[in-house]
């Protein structure tokens, strides 16, 4: 029998384009090392020492920009393959708005997972000073790792606080920082000044920020996208530049000193009679009001996600959810997206301001160079990278990004790769660029862009990322 003409005309043409979709890959990722190279020659290829004779060497580093381009190489390769296999078991399923058959609506094991991950991390961070102490042996030894947690935790909420009007109401804020200014200055002035207490100051520090808040909403009512973040970047510089410029009220560019600490509802952490470690029986140790910071600040960050959860279920947080899917639509079904809007802001610089208070506590310092741009860059970033919307996901992210650079700083195999000299310190901004980098392309809405409905008929099931519109604000 004579085989199939079609069948064997299909064979090789198959083989072909299976063999030219193989080279434009190769071609693709030859192409991604070739710019790599192109970026490293003026960034990376060499380094200026200093000589004996004071002048400036060039020492070359061509080792380290093949390596740099090598797994570029590399990466990127592996990326194509990934989608485009991703690709084809797509074309082989349907659709469910396309099938015309059921299809399987079981949560998958990340929806599954982020059912569990809110307990887990509570769970952890309740328990995180404990595990420290018994881990490096003692109080003194786990100064280190408990400041690290209270670092984490205030981007966590910080995180959580710009989710509101990022996550949930979709509009786009570049100023964030400027309510994180006004908590910690309000509490600066307020203690120096008046002499009141940080119990307080915190509430009166997040009224305050709240305050501002809705003085950014109103000019920017009516604007949406890049106009949004061009206004809101304008507003967090113009508080900095006034906390700079305005030195009778703010102290300049020295800040304000000596900000009163913390006490327990009264009772100061002092090695006197009068102190914490005595009236409770303890040896006197610098350490007890470490570790009250640190479950401060846990419980000023639970307090903020469970008010937003509980936010979300209520009518305003279904009417910024409404915001950020469709404003038309949202204004054709009679919600008032003037006071969505302001009450979206308000709340998220309330809980900002909150941070703000607690960030000048723990430093009992404060200046305007902690408040710049690259914070606001860096909280929206968790936002974004956690998944827009998501509780979890930002505090997840939270902890990627805050604590992933400096557990890089203690893995002594980088230094015998890169060098003596190596910080992964210096490299931040680059670990965070390529962050955005490879989660825009590996999940561009997120670590976890499943969504919890606000308002369930008969099943509760989790919505997927894919069926949730991103909010451009």
């Amino acid at each position: 029998m004579m085989a199939n003409p079609a069948t064997s005309v299909a064979a090789p043409n198959a083989a072909d384009r299976a063999a030219t979709e193989r080279a434009a890959i190769v071609k693709d990722a030859a192409l991604f090392a070739l710019v790599t190279l192109g970026l490293c020659v003026p960034i990376v290829a060499f380094r200026t020492d200093l000589s004996q004779t004071s002048a400036l060497d060039l020492v070359p580093r061509w080792g380290l920009v093949a390596i740099l381009c090598g797994l570029v190489f590399v990466a990127r390769l592996g990326q194509r393959v990934v989608l485009a296999n991703r690709d084809a078991r797509r074309a082989l399923t349907p659709s469910p708005s396309q099938a015309t058959e059921a299809v399987d609506a079981t949560p998958n094991a990340s929806q599954k997972l982020s059912t569990y991950a809110l307990p887990a991390f509570l769970g952890v961070t309740l328990a995180f000073p404990l595990l420290v102490v018994l881990g490096t042996g003692g109080l003194g030894e786990s100064r280190y790792w408990i400041d690290l947690g209270i670092l984490i935790l205030t981007y966590v909420m910080l995180g959580w606080g710009l989710n509101i009007v990022v996550g949930l109401a979709g509009l786009l804020d570049l100023g964030y920082v400027a309510f994180y200014a006004v908590g910690a200055y309000s509490y600066a002035l307020l203690s120096t000044v008046f002499g009141l207490s940080f119990w307080v100051c915190l509430p009166l520090a997040g009224l305050f920020a709240g305050l501002w808040g809705m003085v950014l909403g109103f000019p920017v009512l009516r604007l949406r996208g890049d106009y949004l973040a061009i206004v809101t970047l304008a507003f967090g510089e113009i508080i900095r530049l006034v906390l700079i410029n305005w030195t009778d009220f703010s102290g300049g560019a020295a800040g304000i000193s000596s900000i009163p600490r913390a006490t327990f509802f009264g009772i100061p952490f002092t090695a006197d009679e009068d102190g914490f470690a005595a009236k409770v029986g303890l040896d006197f140790s610098p350490m007890h009001r470490v570790i009250f910071l640190y479950y401060l600040i846990l419980a000023l960050a639970l307090i903020t996600n469970g008010v937003t959860l509980r936010l979300r279920r209520l009518p305003i947080g279904r009417a910024w959810e409404a915001l950020r899917e469709d404003e038309i639509a949202c204004r054709s079904l009679g919600i008032n997206t003037t006071n969505t809007k302001l009450t979206a802001f308000a709340l998220g610089a309330m809980f900002g301001g909150f941070a703000g208070s607690f960030f000048a506590v723990r430093q009992g310092f404060v200046s305007p160079e902690s408040f710049n741009f690259l914070e606001s860059a860096i909280i929206l970033a968790i936002v974004v990278l956690g998944g827009m919307g998501s509780q979890i996901g930002v505090a997840v992210a939270a902890v990627a990004m805050v604590g992933g650079p400096e557990l890089l700083r203690n893995l002594g195999f980088l230094k015998a790769v890169f060098g003596e000299g190596f910080d992964p310190s210096e490299y931040r901004l680059l670990l965070f660029g390529l962050a955005m980098v490879i989660m825009m392309i590996w999940r561009p809405r997120g670590l976890i862009s499943e969504r919890a409905p606000s308002i369930v008929l008969k099943e509760r099931k989790r919505i997927s990322g894919s069926l949730v519109k991103e909010g451009h604000g």
